[in-house]
């Protein structure tokens, strides 16, 4: 049923094709696999616990090339530690990915924060051969406008994704398809 016939056979065929940092992301990510049961309250240290116990699928959602390099490791800035919730490494794009867990909406902190692990990454830990670090701030609610003005407009290294517990319904999956179709007539404008 689709117009690009040729795009979808390629997709098909070839899988999801990673050529820049922005292909890395999904949004949203379904985390059904770590059993949280809806409208249960539960700390950003328990979600990633959770994580940490569900890897091998965690990895699968992330997509192709993702290896695990460490959760909570410390970078110290002076006297100061501070701790990315999960680090990865993509050996496709050749880049780190840092992944810090929100409960709750995405804060202009939560954006600099980020923005400090990445410049970390890039300048300290990354290669001259590899590409630049990927920082992916994943929570329940990601602020889209807070996002909007916090980012530079070329931003291509930090990106907001939204999580969901639970595969949607029906009628959250057409919403979302009629939200779609909205967003592209408005670009297409």
């Amino acid at each position: 049923m689709s117009q690009n016939k040729e795009k979808v056979l390629e997709l098909a065929e070839k899988g999801q094709v990673l050529k820049t940092s922005k292909d890395l992301v999904k949004d949203p990510f379904v985390l059904e696999f770590l059993d949280i049961k809806e409208n249960t309250s539960y700390l950003e240290s328990d979600l990633e616990k959770n994580i940490l116990e569900h890897l091998k699928e965690f990895l699968l959602e992330l997509g192709k090339g993702f290896s695990f390099v460490g959760n909570q490791v410390r970078l110290t800035l002076e006297e100061d530690h501070f701790y990315p919730d999960l680090v990865f490494y993509n050996r496709l794009v050749k880049c780190f990915v840092i992944i810090d867990l929100k409960i709750g909406k995405i804060t202009h902190q939560d954006i600099g924060q980020m923005q400090m692990y990445v410049n970390y990454y890039d300048r300290e830990i990354k290669t001259n051969d590899e590409n630049p670090t990927v920082g992916i701030l994943l929570s329940t609610d990601k602020n889209k406008t807070v996002v909007k003005y916090t980012l530079p407009e070329n931003n291509e290294t930090i990106f907001a994704s939204e999580y969901k517990l639970h595969l949607p319904t029906e009628e959250e999956l057409i919403e979302a398809i009629e939200e779609e179709k909205k967003n592209l007539e408005l670009n297409e404008k």
